[in-house]
């Protein structure tokens, strides 16, 4: 046999088995996809269909985590008589990017019935968010979940995800996936939560 048909044979040997070649990138798809589970967002259609909400069904995971600003810790315990969103999210997450105006927005327009967002920043770093905030200029205090700790214990399996806490510091509803914060569907879940109990404290701590 000759040396081109030995040439000939071997590279009919490398591209025979199609069925073989799928298998190992289907494989190799699927590993990609279960390593990085957590942070893969919404897909396009999913946010169309709008977002998921869920009842809390589980005991509400403490909260404490340093602030981007350099302004210390907050804790969730200490934001007791206020209805509080956490909002799980990060920078290369683009159904988080289209949901922060809504949300910021929202926040503005509760903050005197005792609301406040918190954003919670997946595994990036100061530059990195400083590096998003200089394309799309946000308000919202924004707290630092280093290690993906906090997304872990609340249960954050897709971002971005969002979870409403009442006035008594225990977790009611989470938001899966891309949200109009402004939508009458957010108001029917949000109007509990402000009634209860807390509000007229607050209120009449902001006239003081």
């Amino acid at each position: 046999m000759s040396a081109s048909t030995d040439m000939l044979m071997d590279r009919s040997a490398r591209v025979s088995h199609p069925s073989s070649r799928r298998r190992l990138v289907s494989a190799g798809v699927g590993a990609f996809l279960a390593s990085t589970a957590l942070r893969v967002p919404a897909r396009a259609g999913a946010a169309d269909a709008g977002p998921l909400h869920r009842p809390w069904s589980r005991p509400t995971p403490p909260l404490a985590l340093p602030l981007h600003d350099g302004g210390g810790r907050w804790s969730l315990d200490e934001a007791r008589g206020l209805v509080v969103v956490l909002n799980f999210w990060a920078g290369w997450c683009e159904p988080c990017r289209t949901e922060m105006p809504s949300l910021e927005l929202f926040a503005q327009r509760h903050e005197r019935d005792g609301l406040v967002v918190m954003a919670v920043n997946h595994r990036e770093t100061d530059a990195a968010i400083d590096r998003f905030l200089a394309q799309m200029p946000i308000s919202l205090p924004i707290l630092r979940d280093v290690d993906g700790a906090a997304a872990r214990d609340w249960g954050v399996r897709m971002f971005p995800t969002t979870v409403l806490v009442g006035r008594d510091g225990r977790a009611r509803f989470s938001v899966i996936g891309e949200a109009d914060w402004l939508a009458p569907a957010i108001r029917t879940l949000l109007a509990p939560l402000l009634a209860e109990s807390g509000a007229s404290r607050f209120a009449s701590k902001e006239k003081s």
